[in-house]
């Protein structure tokens, strides 16, 4: 085996990921990085794109463009025109980001899970009670974007946001092996709890982005703040923003997961299950008939 082949087994092995990436400063180093990887300095921002398809599968050839100026920069990449397209059938809602499907399936009143014998609470994830009744009993999915993965997301289906609420957390990895040892993780970290509304119809849909180790920053195109780590506590934003199926809402600054909430009676399309990719406009849930 090459060396380089060695060195990346290494830092995947579980216990020495789950050090590198959680037994950290946290938020200092979530902080530096937001810093360092806006250098535009050719020879920084080289090394450090070259270093990222080191350790990761990164695939530029979907780039709308393949000169960048930094790290950040190829982090927030746009796609070629009609690389992603969008299932239109109004029956479906679609996937808003590239993503591996982590745990999915029923709302069991308000408690789903992060991963296999890990639940949580709709209650302890966004709190407000009025939320969680428009999605209690409901279906939901898990959607975790890793690094090298398209980082913007867009539209499930014809909406109109309603409202926005920040919360400030931690930094903890959302990868796999720190959602099977670290509980409520998603309740802890840094989040936004995003309502909306379907057009026609009216029916709820209600969406998390969730931040992670040196990805804490979340940027919606409807609100003129950019929230980060330092907003602290909870921050609510009215909204009143339309959005056509699969227009662009926002992006990670770096990456991270997305939870989709939906009402009773939406169910998880075929294909759609734990440890599968969906792509941005595929198929998600289907709306009740």
């Amino acid at each position: 085996m090459k060396m380089p082949q060695q060195i990346a087994r290494f830092f995947q092995q579980e216990d020495i990921n789950f050090l590198l990436t959680n037994r950290i400063p946290r938020q200092a180093l979530t902080r530096f990085m937001g810093w360092f990887s806006k250098i535009e300095q050719p020879l920084v921002r080289d090394l450090s794109i070259t270093f990222w398809k080191f350790i990761a599968n990164l695939d530029l050839g979907e780039a709308k463009k393949q000169q960048f100026s930094s790290l950040h920069d190829c982090f927030i990449r746009e796609l070629k025109a009609g690389a992603r397209p969008v299932d239109m059938s109004p029956s479906v809602i679609t996937s808003p980001c590239d993503a591996i499907v982590g745990a999915c399936g029923p709302i069991n009143g308000s408690r789903v899970f992060q991963a296999k014998g890990f639940p949580y609470t709709l209650e302890e994830l966004i709190g407000d009670a009025a939320t969680i009744d428009l999605v209690r009993d409901g279906c939901y999915a898990t959607l975790r974007i890793t690094s090298s993965m398209y980082h913007r997301f867009h539209a499930p289906q014809d909406c109109r946001i309603e409202r926005v609420t920040y919360f400030s957390g931690d930094t903890w990895n959302v990868n796999p092996i720190a959602l099977q040892r670290v509980e409520k993780l998603f309740c802890k970290n840094e989040r936004a709890a995003i309502v909306t509304r379907l057009e026609p119809g009216g029916l709820p849909l209600v969406l998390v982005p969730v931040a992670a180790v040196l990805v804490a920053s979340i940027r919606l195109h409807f609100l003129d703040k950019l929230l980060n780590l330092s907003y602290r506590g909870k921050n609510e934003f009215e909204c009143d923003t339309a959005f056509g199926k699969g227009q662009e809402m926002g992006w990670f600054e770096h990456g991270s997961t997305i939870l989709v909430f939906a009402p009773r009676g939406f169910t998880l399309c075929d294909g759609i299950s734990t440890g599968k990719p969906v792509r941005t406009g595929e198929r998600l849930m289907r709306l009740p008939n």
